[in-house]
């Protein structure tokens, strides 16, 4: 059996795992990457937000990147019925990116691990995870690749990027109950040999079907187009039809995208996703952080998935870095803190969403201008922005602005 050793071990080659190492080769880290998977792989969570380019760029993948045509995101549409809600990135409060990208994340994930590859990074695709073990401040990762080879990796750290595969989570049983109740999604992809120009054809969309119900409409630069439906569980099982038959049946609840993918052939079957929502009693121990979906995911409605995923990859490698090299590091303020405040900002606005109260904001008749920039900044993934009232004081900001667009309707 074959026994190696690295300073630390990533799991998962996702876009949190590739920023965590493409951070620590920058910095001739001892790394390895371990991935279930072979790569181009279909994955969800197509959506970026402009939060994400800081982190590409810190890891060193921004001009990769930009090198690939993908299809620059602006901002995002939210239509509801007869009303609709733009937000344009280049209209937010404060600094930071105004645009970013809408990808195939088959496309996009390997342009990252190509990259990384180039770089001189060990990635292992086609290997799992079979156990973990720690002990005298190491652990001990036994593996299994493609060919039913098992291997022994010592290392000191680990990072968990494994999303959904949440290696570390089942492993050391620390799942916990979601912060998102209740709700499901269905998706696929279509190639659109008719697709409309301008916004209707370039950019993300979200149509509410009602309040706890809705559509995502993700155009790529090379044709292929997303589509999906989130809801509670009731509604998306609500048939025992074949996912095919179901997902057209959902279609023609839409308004304002009825007909349109009619004459379309889904490129899969549609994907069924259960219980979206994810958590974790903690994100960090003794020797190892958990990072992106692998620790939580709240609901992809506003694609907020691979904001966390890059911003708390890149933040473990840097603590993790500095931990191997000898400094005491209180990973309960310098991580957990910090990534939990990003989290409950967006809780916020995730539960009020499907409350309703933020829906009822985000298409009043006559937005203050102010307001619409303050919360446009949150949904470009600045959720760490104090100057922002709307970061500062999310849950009571959002309630007192409800309750006057309540008066206002009484009035």
């Amino acid at each position: 059996m074959k026994k190696e050793f690295r300073d630390i071990v990533i799991i998962g080659a996702g876009p949190s795992g590739s920023i965590a190492a493409g951070y620590l080769e920058k910095h001739n880290a001892s790394v390895m990457i371990l991935e279930k998977q072979k790569f181009p792989r279909f994955t969800i969570g197509e959506s970026l937000i402009p939060k994400c380019m800081d982190n590409f760029e810190e890891a060193g993948f921004l001009e990769i990147l930009k090198s690939q045509g993908f299809q620059k995101k602006f901002g995002a549409r939210f239509i509801k019925e007869n009303k609709t809600a733009e937000f344009d990135f280049s209209k937010k409060f404060g600094e930071g990116w105004n645009w970013t990208w809408q990808v195939p994340r088959a496309d996009f994930d390997k342009v990252l691990t190509d990259e990384l590859s180039l770089r001189g990074v060990d990635i292992r695709f086609e290997t799992e995870v079979t156990s973990v073990s720690y002990r005298d401040k190491f652990w001990t990762i036994m593996t299994r690749n493609q060919n039913g080879k098992v291997s022994e990796i010592t290392s000191k750290f680990i990072i968990d990027s494994s999303g959904n595969g949440r290696v570390l989570a089942r492993q050391l049983e620390l799942e916990a109950p979601p912060k998102i109740y209740d709700h499901s999604s269905i998706f696929t992809h279509i190639k659109e040999t008719n697709r409309p120009e301008d916004i209707e054809g370039n950019q993300i969309t979200f149509e509410v079907l009602n309040t706890e119900t809705w559509f995502w409409y993700i155009p790529f630069s090379n044709g292929v187009s997303s589509l999906g439906f989130v809801g509670p569980n009731s509604w998306i099982d609500n048939s025992n039809e074949d996912n095919n038959v179901a997902f057209k049946n959902m279609l023609r609840e839409t308004k304002f995208y009825q007909g349109r993918f009619d004459n379309y052939q889904f490129n899969f079957r549609p994907v069924k996703i259960n219980n979206i929502s994810k958590n974790v009693k903690y994100i960090h121990g003794e020797g190892f952080a958990l990072t992106g979906n692998s620790a939580e995911f709240l609901d992809p409605v506003f694609s907020s998935g691979v904001a966390f995923a890059t911003e708390s990859g890149l933040l473990a490698a840097k603590l993790a870095l500095r931990e191997i090299n000898g400094e005491k590091i209180n990973w309960e303020v310098e991580y957990s803190d910090y990534i939990k405040k990003g989290v409950n900002v967006f809780s916020t606005y995730v539960k009020e969403w499907y409350s309703g109260k933020l829906q009822d904001i985000f298409f009043h008749p006559f937005p203050n201008p102010k307001i619409k920039e303050q919360i446009c900044a949150v949904l470009a993934g600045y959720v760490w922005d104090n100057k922002n009232p709307f970061v500062r004081n999310h849950a009571r900001i959002l309630e007192n602005l409800h309750m006057l667009i309540q008066k206002e309707k009484i009035a």
